[in-house]
């Protein structure tokens, strides 16, 4: 599921980011959901905040490195 994007101004990128368990509830589904979002804008790195959630959590595409960087 592609999820709205906060931008600039938004209340949520100004919060400080909370620590989570690693049982919290439906987290890989979220991060299936942030690799989604952020493919379909065609991005490289996208965070909880940004997708309205003050969490720690952080999804990072580096297949932009694969050709400099292929190991």
């Amino acid at each position: 599921m592609i999820l709205p994007i906060y931008v600039y101004g938004q209340p949520v990128l100004r919060e400080v980011a909370e620590d989570i368990p690693a049982d919290y509830p439906n987290l890989k589904e979220l991060i299936s959901n942030m690799f989604e979002t952020m493919d379909h804008v065609e991005g490289v790195g996208l965070a909880a905040p940004q997708v309205g959630l003050p969490i720690r959590v952080v999804v990072i595409n580096l297949d932009v490195l694969s050709d400099d960087l292929p190991e």
